[in-house]
């Protein structure tokens, strides 16, 4: 094992194509601004024109930290995959909200209703969180693909980087203190079932499972002085399986969570916490608002009790003010903070990420100050919170908004430059020489009748279809229809869990389902090369699923198939379709020329099918008990998990109890 070192990294590119078509133009105008410090720049590029192609030729070219901002959980995932082939040797990273299911606290005055915080954590997710965060600590050539959820307070960096443990080989330290150290970064000790989070003592060796869940740290000590340091890279959370070992000289060992106070700034921070209790209890009680008074001294002296004994409470996040020792009103510490000054910004599909980040924290304030005149959190409350959209923009440098519909926010926002130049780049030629795709509007009249026989074309031609509905409801019910009429059919909208979509996406374009059904999910960004027809029902319902926008995001998705084609049921045409449909015939007109001037012809796209790295598996493969065959064994320890309320353990067990049967 050889001795590890942390070098800088140069971005470099792999790829077996050059840039074409409008590539190259868009390449050379989006470098040359951002080297002479344009601020902000549209790229307006064509559904499969190669957005993303493009924007890692300027990633080489600008040699800068990058963050992508993508509007859903779906389009990072695809933006994850493609970063990390053309960049295998680059650090590329995936940040999104950890949560498969989340409820926010709330108190809704006319019915007296507290709804308390429900969230169910993905834990995967929280690792790819962890690693990401690390990432920017240690590594310069790193592209972090992140939702909008990226604009939220996660803590201090400062403070993430200074309660972190730097260690070193022939260092001087106690094994009791090394202890007490790993425990302060909020890691628990676990000699049995050892996971992302725990550590373990055995002897003078102590191991530590970084909550990244790919690597465990092994030290070694000798009396009182760090003997050996020993870093083990693990697949997928198993044991048995060591992909590496490496000897460190030195390791820096990150926090389990976000927010880790220091031990001796702690007690500073619950001091703060228990005078403005005293001030707001104060304020109620002149207010004679009784209630409010004893459900807040409550609810605020349980939590200060468990910051004082374990470091951590239940939404310690509301005091976050308090932890980062700032002042009232001001920014938050969002994943932005953890990036060095200079670095640039994608945001995909502007037209949907930019209203996303002006309303979040408007939302989220209206939620808290019902919360706060109510009792049930102190009014600092108000400071653990996204960025507002004008603090976004401070904490940015350069950023490129990328779209085929650009929105009306990036538009006036590219004016403001030297000599009132607007910089917006259109990349409006695929150098496949694919075509739009035709368009046809159709009755509503039996639609549902009518696109089962034109879906049942495209299946004898190995083809691929999306149709979209306008509620969940419609989206379920048309799938469980098409199913029984003998079509293989899934359904995708917002409650399909995170990690699951990109598979369900997968296993489309493999053929495992035929047809998806959608509502707003089917659009921007999504890369169906089988695709080759959109159905989009009730079409003529004017609103925002189905504007102008919406339909030319949506028909792109039939671009990157030689047979697209595009079926409207409506029984009118509307504004919003009208306009769609001519911008769709003016692309297709340029592309045209392009194609006879260059004497291109349209070619089919075939693109490799990747394996989703974070799609669900079988979980009995990556067992603990996976090289167990004692059935008795087994379900001891099932019937151990079922006690400890670890349900989802006891059912793996169990599944590995059937597969041995």
């Amino acid at each position: 094992m050889q001795k590890k070192k942390f070098n800088q990294t140069k971005f470099k590119l792999k790829t077996s194509f050059n840039p074409s078509g409008d590539q190259p133009q868009a390449i050379k105008k989006l470098t040359r601004n951002l080297k002479v410090g344009v601020k902000d720049q549209i790229l307006l590029g064509v559904t499969g024109s190669g957005k993303t192609a493009t924007m890692s030729w300027v990633i080489e070219n600008i040699q800068k930290p990058v963050l992508i901002i993508s509007p859903n959980k779906t389009l990072c995932a695809q933006l994850f995959q493609e970063l990390k082939d053309f960049f295998p040797k680059n650090s590329v990273h995936y940040f999104v909200s950890y949560y498969d299911y989340y409820q926010p606290e709330a108190y809704i005055p006319q019915t007296n209703t507290y709804i308390e915080k429900d969230a169910k954590i993905n834990k995967q997710i929280d690792k790819l969180r962890h690693a990401a965060v690390q990432g920017l600590m240690t590594r310069n050539d790193i592209i972090l693909i992140a939702s909008v959820s990226c604009i939220y307070n996660i803590g201090s960096p400062n403070k993430y980087q200074k309660v972190s443990l730097k260690i070193k080989t022939g260092q001087k330290l106690k094994r009791r203190d090394l202890i007490s150290r790993i425990v302060s970064l909020q890691y628990q000790r676990n000699n049995v079932d050892f996971k992302p989070g725990n550590f373990r003592v055995r002897g003078s060796v102590i191991e530590i499972f970084t909550v990244t869940g790919k690597r465990i740290i092994r030290i070694e000590l000798d009396k009182e002085k760090i003997k050996e340091i020993t870093l083990i890279t693990i697949e997928n959370e198993n044991l048995f399986n060591i992909l590496s070992q490496e000897l460190a000289i030195e390791i820096r060992i990150f926090p389990a969570h976000f927010w880790v106070t220091p031990q001796e700034k702690l007690s500073i921070a619950t001091g703060n916490i228990q005078l403005e209790l005293q001030e707001r209890l104060k304020v109620l009680k002149k207010e004679k608002k009784l209630i409010e008074f004893q459900r807040l001294k409550e609810r605020v002296g349980y939590d200060l009790e468990l910051l004082k004994e374990t470091g951590m409470c239940y939404g310690i996040e509301n005091y976050s003010r308090h932890l980062d020792f700032r002042k009232p009103g001001e920014a938050p510490h969002s994943l932005i903070d953890y990036f060095p000054k200079d670095f640039l910004v994608f945001i995909d599909e502007s037209h949907q990420a930019l209203p996303q980040i002006h309303a979040m924290s408007i939302q989220d304030k209206i939620r808290k100050q019902s919360l706060i005149k109510y009792g049930f959190r102190l009014p600092s409350a108000l400071d653990n919170r996204p960025l507002t959209f004008k603090e976004f923009e401070r904490k940015t440098n350069q950023v490129i908004y990328m779209s085929a519909t650009p929105g009306k926010r990036e538009k006036e926002k590219t004016l403001h430059q030297p000599k009132g130049k607007q910089y917006i780049i259109e990349q409006l030629i695929r150098p496949t020489g694919l075509l739009e795709p035709t368009i046809e509007i159709r009755p509503t009249k039996n639609q549902v009748k009518d696109l089962i026989i034109e879906i049942k074309k495209r299946v004898k031609n190995k083809q691929r279809v999306l149709a979209l509905t306008l509620t969940k409801r419609l989206s379920e019910a048309l799938s469980d229809h098409l199913v029984k009429e003998g079509i293989s059919c899934q359904w995708i909208h917002s409650e399909i869990k995170t990690l699951k979509r990109p598979q369900i996406l997968n296993d489309l374009r493999l053929g495992k389902y035929d047809v998806l059904v959608g509502i707003n999910l089917l659009r921007e960004g999504l890369d169906l090369p089988e695709v080759a027809l959109v159905a989009i029902l009730d079409a003529d319902k004017e609103g925002f699923l189905r504007s102008e926008t919406m339909f030319i995001q949506t028909m792109g998705r039939a671009t990157r198939n030689i047979n697209g084609h595009v079926i409207l049921y409506a029984d009118k045409t509307t504004n919003s379709m009208n306009k769609a449909i001519k911008e769709t015939e003016r692309r297709k007109k340029i592309q045209i020329k392009y194609n006879k001037e260059h004497h291109v012809t349209p070619k089919q796209i075939i693109k490799k099918i990747r394996d989703w790295d974070f799609a669900p598996k079988n979980k009995v493969l990556f067992s603990e008990f996976w090289m167990v065959h004692d059935k008795k064994l087994l379900e001891k320890e099932m019937k151990k998990a079922v006690k400890g309320l670890d349900f989802e353990r006891a059912a793996e067990i169990r599944d590995l109890i059937k597969k041995l049967k």
